[in-house]
């Protein structure tokens, strides 16, 4: 239970409400770890304050389980993150909680409505233009996961540190006015070996899909961000908001939408109303 009473002991939230900037009919959004100083909040904060939909998808890695266990890491602004998400769904959006690896505690409570959010394995999600798309983390997926679980968590070992790296360089960065930029990711996706992986995951997640009947996939866990059909099979991974700070968003047309926020706050320390700063994204019909 010590995850959930973790999500309904957040108290006194410090995020003012501001007014709707976008809508969407469905926002995937996952890989936040929440736990973690890599995890950066105040960006998601900032996304969250200015983007509604009908269906708010958790997909994964919510919460980080593995950093949490080695030690206690839990700031205001982590807080406020669990915080708007609970408000969402009093409010009317649906939200649907599809657990990773890092938060596979919360997996023993699937099938469970608590706090207003659905606990579930994986979920078929239809668009407004009638294609099923299979939602699901995909570390069950992931060969690494499952056969060589010491290398997974070393790999984890070397990217807190590859974290902390990118937490000074984007400190001097913020000095010169320059954007948010990640330099694990910048590693990751030029090492051969990492770029192989993420092809074969790709491939894996959406022959899986076309198994289960479907017309895509919408997945996290690899922490790259992309909209892409293959071999007739759309492929969406929605990013996370450690690294690329990105999320998959339909319009009310169907529409998939990539987002990369970029918003930054100019105050970290003063959540007030922020201001409307146009996103990058990337579009691709569903």
């Amino acid at each position: 239970m010590a995850y959930w009473a973790l999500l309904q002991a957040a108290s006194s939230p410090s995020v003012s409400a501001a007014d709707d900037h976008y809508r969407f009919r469905t926002i995937w959004i996952s890989d936040i770890h929440l736990g973690t100083p890599g995890c950066q909040a105040y960006y998601l904060l900032d996304f969250l304050r200015t983007h509604q939909a009908n269906t708010l998808y958790l997909v994964g890695d919510i919460l980080d389980g593995w950093q949490l266990k080695k030690g206690w890491y839990w700031p205001q602004t982590h807080n406020d993150v669990v915080q708007k998400i609970l408000r969402s769904a009093r409010k009317g959006t649906k939200v649907i909680y599809v657990p990773g690896n890092h938060d596979e505690l919360v997996r023993q409570f699937i099938g469970l409505q608590l706090g207003g959010i659905a606990v579930v394995e994986d979920a078929i999600h239809t668009t407004a233009n009638g294609k099923r798309l299979w939602v699901v983390h995909g570390d069950l997926f992931d060969s690494v996961m499952q056969h060589a679980r010491w290398l997974a968590h070393f790999g984890d070992w070397m990217y807190t540190i590859l974290l902390k790296l990118n937490r000074w360089s984007n400190a001097i960065r913020q000095r010169f006015g320059l954007p948010y930029w990640s330099m694990s990711q910048y590693l990751k996706h030029r090492v051969k070996n990492a770029v192989n992986f993420i092809s074969d995951f790709e491939h894996v997640m959406t022959e899986e899909a076309r198994r289960r009947g479907c017309d895509g996939v919408v997945c996290g866990h690899i922490h790259k961000a992309e909209i892409r059909e293959t071999n007739g099979i759309l492929y969406c991974n929605d990013g996370d908001w450690v690294e690329s700070l990105t999320a998959l968003a339909e319009d009310f047309d169907g529409k998939l939408h990539l987002i990369h926020w970029r918003g930054r706050l100019a105050e970290p320390m003063n959540l007030g109303p922020i201001e409307d700063e146009r996103p990058a994204i990337a579009s691709m019909p569903a």
